[in-house]
């Protein structure tokens, strides 16, 4: 689903104008984005949870010569999905 698609859902299912839907959509990543900048877990109820989770650096070799890289530690999101979430797909 394209963000396009995703805006005149939630158009559809508000009973909004497009604009407000996109306007809403915006909002609610920058709001996300942020939450996510700060380390806050963010749970969606029925959907899942998203976390902020740090990767340890690591060694890992390249598969064409063989060479050993460095990888740095770096900061990942995380999600876990709620218990019923694959039941209704």
């Amino acid at each position: 689903m394209t963000k396009k698609e995703l805006v005149n859902a939630i158009a559809d299912k508000a009973g909004i104008s497009i604009k407000d839907a996109n306007n809403a959509l915006n909002s609610f990543v920058d709001a996300f984005g942020s939450a996510m900048k700060k380390g806050e877990r963010i749970q969606l109820p029925g959907m899942g949870t998203f976390k902020v989770d740090t990767r340890s650096a690591r060694v890992v070799r390249n598969p064409q010569t063989g060479a050993k890289l460095n990888v740095p530690a770096k900061k990942v999101v995380k999600f876990k999905a709620a218990p019923g979430l694959g039941k209704s797909l």
